[in-house]
């Protein structure tokens, strides 16, 4: 579990550093700017998903709530 979290953070590592490469110099290059930002992305969304949602733990407690009456 911590060695995807720390593969999580590598790709967010390497998601910026290519982002910000293609976005340096006189020319931009589109094509490594996008590559940069789909590893990012990709990146941040595998440790997103592994926070649970508060929306989803208020919703359980509002049921049980109603369950009580």
């Amino acid at each position: 579990m911590k060695k995807q979290q720390y593969v999580s953070y590598l790709l967010i590592l390497i998601g910026s550093i290519t982002a910000i490469y293609g976005q340096s110099g006189d020319e931009k290059n589109v094509a490594i700017l996008i590559i940069g930002i789909i590893i990012l992305m990709y990146g941040i969304y595998k440790i997103s998903s592994k926070i649970p949602s508060k929306f989803d733990k208020e919703s359980n407690d509002k049921e049980n709530e109603h369950e009580d009456i």
